[in-house]
């Protein structure tokens, strides 16, 4: 342990819990009697201060709660060193990091509640995405349970250059590494952010795109810590106080590391002490003493300095990230980082379907000798031989992508599983834009991705590289025909669409009675370890991205993985959904936490839920019904609580009756809560749901005898009180009110 970093770390500790308490003062003097009543929140959470949350488990709601907070972190001050004989202690330098995280997030809550007294805008401004809220965490979460992001690297400071800065944010972009970026260093004279570096390439920022943007003060440092912090509660389910636990959980699950770029000053030690705390290890490219702290980890904590074009390779390597980049031919950056970039209309090439032109997808099964593997076929025009004026860009084309596999175990009812990763593996190339999919699809080649060689025939490289890649079990062979004359695309997209019509029509003919073996999701067990999913024909996982096909083609492809067959076995209840076999592969499979599971119910031995849900569905006892929640809704509730506040309950892989997480689509589902009376008990949902779900909503209403049932539940606009809601219920005579009791 160095005593020089220790010693920095400290001071910077100090400075950093000095800022804090000088912020307070000043807000003291300024409002005198009303300061402690004061409002200090960040916005749309239900986290209160998030990592003060985790941490202590106290809410701080007003400048008050704020005070002891403040308190606690100087208590965990050591004394600033000053003889030259002070030895080094690890447990000096950690507490000191916490004592700069605790003062970091009142820092950056007081720009948020109290921007004019302190001194400026909050970081929202301009590119800069500030907090996080909770909605945002859950989508992004599922990312990081799904593997889609198997990790997070918080860059903080700057790249020698801008030319620099682009090559480190691609190589972690291209292995799906979320980023977030905050704090300055030194270029050419001037402090500077990488994101402002980012910014002067064009490089777009967000959430969609994998790159987070804090600011440029190290206090939003906090930002990627309190992130870290609610996925230890929200997903794995660890009550708020817990600090020892919440800290390991990011140790063991939260696969995360720290990028220091430029000089790293006293603030920053002390920043870096604090994410060591959560088993983050610093990589850096300045000269900077190691930190091998025994029982923390077995990796080294800071390493320098790295070269540039070395160190994402060497935090992934530090960290024990497993990462595979997927090498395709193709002239352009590939990784689901960029599968959400935008490629607005001025940025635009050319494109394909939508509202510009005809154009479909389809996959195929076909047998192994009508298939010469890897064959690329462009029947028609390729986009550069068709000559436009630049002030014409851009122009559309007709599109007609057909993929023919064959595979030993190859199914039909495996063929739109298939399809729908057409989507995902043409936007995971940089500078393509895709969006919908059979007939309804809209695909974008970017000016600069044009411009570095990609071409309409590198769709097929890239379908035939990872369908082979993602599905050896079920594709042995595979050819791409990509068409692009008009009436050729209008011919096949005829036949494509009767097609798609008799796969709904076999699809809606499976039912839970129809098959023996339902499907498990244990996915996201990574963060909720005794969540395990039941996923039937008629009840789909509550993340709403697996079905039973998806799981049952899962398993094909890799049999000891995620998705496992469960043998029904003997029926116990039709009704409430109850099978001797799923409640021994459910105890069995949730680390014996769970022995008995009502498949249908919401009331009786609910299944768990881990944190992923579309939606939820809580009580409301006194409307003798239900009401659902989606995530993404940020309004209140007749429960007095909202999405975030519910999602902390339900979620962690709990059985909470009267409470239940689900995928949208079970809503229409002729299984949905049947004990408990089904559709007819849903008083209110959120306007977005109705709207939404809106035809398919008023079929199933139709098919149970209550046509006019959709206006009759309430949503936001009519109210939000249940006492105003319980009113309107008796006026539109809602039959939840003539069901018997739930309680």
């Amino acid at each position: 342990m160095s005593k020089m970093i220790a010693t920095k770390a400290i001071k910077g500790a100090h400075k950093i819990v000095s800022r804090a308490e000088k912020a307070i003062e000043k807000i003291l003097t300024e409002y005198k009697d009303k300061a402690k009543d004061i409002n200090i929140a960040f916005p749309d959470t239900a986290y209160y201060l998030p990592f003060i949350y985790a941490m202590t488990g106290l809410k701080v709601q007003k400048l008050g709660d704020v005070l002891p907070i403040l308190e606690y972190a100087k208590s965990l001050l050591p004394e600033v060193p000053s003889d030259e004989l002070w030895l080094p202690y690890l447990g000096d330098t950690l507490n000191a990091g916490m004592a700069t995280l605790f003062a970091e997030e009142i820092i950056e809550a007081l720009k948020y509640s109290l921007p004019e007294s302190f001194g400026g805008k909050t970081p929202t401004h301009d590119f800069w995405i500030g907090f996080t809220n909770d909605m945002i965490l859950r989508e992004q979460g599922i990312k990081l349970v799904d593997g889609r992001m198997p990790g997070f690297a918080a860059i903080v400071g700057a790249a020698p250059d801008t030319e620099t800065a682009k090559k480190i944010i691609t190589q972690l972009q291209e292995r799906n590494i979320l980023v977030f970026m905050s704090a300055t260093s030194p270029v050419n004279g001037k402090q500077i952010c990488i994101a402002e570096q980012l910014a002067e390439e064009g490089i777009q920022m967000g959430w969609d795109v994998f790159l987070v943007p804090h600011g440029t003060d190290i206090t939003s440092t906090i930002y990627a810590l309190n992130f870290a912090s609610r996925a230890a509660m929200s997903f794995g389910g660890i009550q708020p106080g817990k600090a020892k636990d919440i800290l390991l959980y990011n140790k063991e699950r939260v696969h995360a590391f720290v990028i220091a770029l430029g000089e790293v000053d006293e603030e920053k030690f002390a920043t870096a002490a604090g994410a060591i705390n959560f088993g983050f290890p610093v990589v850096a490219d300045t000269d900077i003493d190691q930190i091998l702290p025994t029982g923390i980890c077995t990796y080294e904590h800071v390493v320098s300095p790295v070269e540039h074009d070395k160190i994402v390779n060497k935090g992934i390597e530090i960290r024990g990230l497993k990462i595979k980049v997927s090498k395709i031919d193709i002239p352009v950056p590939f990784g689901s980082a960029f599968e959400g970039e935008r490629v607005r209309k001025e940025q635009t090439y050319v494109e394909f379907g939508g509202k510009y032109s005809p154009a479909f997808e389809l996959v195929q099964m076909k047998s192994m000798e009508e298939i010469e593997n890897g064959k690329i076929e462009l029947i028609g025009p390729e986009c550069d031989e068709i000559k436009v004026e630049p002030e014409k860009l851009p122009f559309a084309m007709p599109l007609g992508i057909i993929v023919e596999v064959a595979g030993r175990k190859m199914q039909k009812d495996f063929e739109s599983i298939l399809e729908r990763q057409i989507h995902h593996y043409l936007s995971f190339a940089k500078g393509i834009f895709h969006m919908g999919q059979r007939n309804q699809n809209w695909i974008r080649i970017s000016k600069e991705a044009f411009n570095s060689g990609f071409r309409i025939k590198h769709f097929g490289t890239i379908l035939v590289s990872k369908f082979l890649e993602d599905f050896p079990a079920l594709v042995d062979k595979i050819q791409v025909k990509i068409y692009t004359e008009e009436e050729k695309v209008n011919q096949l997209m005829k036949e494509a669409m009767k097609i798609y019509d008799e796969r709904d029509t076999r699809l809606a003919g499976l039912t839970d009675e129809a098959v023996d073996t339902f499907y498990s999701c244990t996915l996201c067990q990574s963060y909720a370890p005794n969540h395990v999913c039941v996923i039937t024909p008629e009840k789909l996982g509550l993340c709403g991205a697996y079905n039973w096909l998806d799981g049952k083609a899962a398993y094909e492809i890799n049999p000891k993985g995620m998705n496992q067959p469960i043998p029904k076995g003997k029926c116990i209840d039709p009704i409430k959904g109850e099978w001797e076999g799923v409640n021994k592969f459910v105890y069995e499979n949730s680390n014996r936490a769970i022995e008995r599971f009502y498949n249908y119910s919401i009331m009786e031995f609910p299944t768990t839920s881990c944190g992923c849900f579309e939606c939820i569905i809580a009580i409301l006892p006194e409307c003798n019904g239900f009401m659902v929640v989606n995530r993404g809704y940020s309004g209140m509730t007749p429960c007095g609580m909202g999405f975030s506040t519910l999602a902390g309950t339900v979620g962690g892989g709990n059985q909470t009756p009267g409470f239940l997480g689900v995928g949208r689509l079970y809503l229409i589902s002729k299984k949905f809560l049947v004990p408990e009376g089904g559709l007819k008990r849903i008083v209110w949902m959120t306007k977005e749901l109705k709207e939404t779900l809106g035809e398919k909503l008023k079929k199933r209403c139709e098919e149970i005898g209550e046509p006019d049932l959709l206006d009759k539940i309430a949503d936001e606009t009519i109210t939000t009180d249940p006492q105003e809601l319980l009113e309107y219920l008796t006026k539109v005579n809602h039959p939840a009110l003539t069901l018997p009791p739930l309680m």
